[in-house]
């Protein structure tokens, strides 16, 4: 294969290494095409171009995630990742670790550890590679890698989400979910959610949200039973979908433009959490966004002329 074909066969895994480090579609994106340039611009043909483009986009990541870290801390309300409708890349032998890897609660985990921790056990604990290999793309000795992962493993032990394994059983509660959502059904709502349900909007200032964070079975459910049926009368629709590998949706204004995506985490036959990523800088990447002030303002119109 010439290099183009190298790096075509490559491109899922690097923007899979990627968007776990970053949380940021059109970062990880950048970075991707940074190591194709850096790629294309040698003169010579590395002897591994997986380990030379591996290698490359996690030092790109890196340093983005470093100067991303200052501009998190300033962050208006709650910072989720952009969301991710489909993993490009996929490898049977590492399913599991892949998808629980993009869930948005391990990547809102993995904002608790140094970016060169979280570098080091995104190439280990998700895509299993050998610390030869990730000492060559975080600059460290094998033995400080190895540390590194001892950290990071600490850290994420200690809040690692969990999620109901059974597919079906998942997407069968998200189906009763979004029907009593359409319904504004409380009741059914409340039966779905677990007792210490959060909810949680990340319009990062620049769109009206859901919720900064809401606990409690009643209140998100009286909360969604109240909002989201306004927004349906103002031909706002929703379409089921996975958003980083789990439950969710996507909802559109009445012109098709992305509104918000919606996700959920599910255990134990329970909703544990419901986060929507609203910010429109977080949108683009899934087509045009919608103008969510306009949107929000004429619901709430439609709500006072029911009243």
């Amino acid at each position: 294969m010439n290099k183009a074909e190298e790096f075509e066969e490559l491109r899922p895994l690097l923007f899979s290494i990627a968007y776990r480090i970053l949380g940021s579609v059109s970062e990880a994106e950048d970075a991707v095409q940074e190591s194709w340039l850096r790629f294309d611009g040698s003169a010579t043909l590395p002897a591994s171009p997986k380990a030379y483009l591996s290698t490359t986009v996690t030092r790109l990541a890196i340093d983005v995630l470093r100067s991303a870290r200052v501009r998190r801390e300033a962050y208006v309300g709650p910072w989720f990742p952009e969301p991710l409708l489909s993993d490009p890349y996929e490898d049977p032998a590492r399913a599991a670790e892949l998808a629980d890897s993009v869930s948005m609660a391990a990547l809102l985990l993995l904002e608790r550890l140094s970016p060169l921790e979280r570098s080091v056990f995104v190439l280990r604990e998700v895509f299993g590679f050998g610390f030869a290999d990730i000492a060559s793309a975080v600059e460290r000795s094998e033995p400080a890698c190895r540390q590194l992962l001892v950290r990071a493993r600490r850290h994420m032990a200690a809040g690692r989400p969990r999620f109901e394994a059974d597919r079906h059983k998942r997407q069968e509660l998200a189906t009763r979910f979004f029907d009593a959502l359409s319904e504004g059904d409380v009741d059914a709502l409340r039966d779905l959610l677990a007792a210490d349900v959060q909810m949680a909007g990340d319009g990062g200032g620049k769109a009206p949200q859901l919720a900064r964070t809401v606990v409690g079975a009643e209140k998100v459910a009286r909360l969604l039973a109240a909002s989201i049926p306004l927004l349906l009368r103002v031909d706002v629709t929703f379409e089921p979908h996975e958003v980083n590998g789990q439950p969710g949706a996507v909802f559109r204004d009445r012109d098709g433009q992305i509104l918000y995506a919606l996700a959920l985490d599910v255990l134990d036959g329970r909703i544990q959490t419901v986060r929507s990523v609203v910010n429109p800088d977080k949108l683009g990447h899934l087509g045009p966004v919608a103008d969510a002030w306009a949107v929000d303002g004429e619901a709430r119109r439609a709500g006072r002329r029911k009243d």
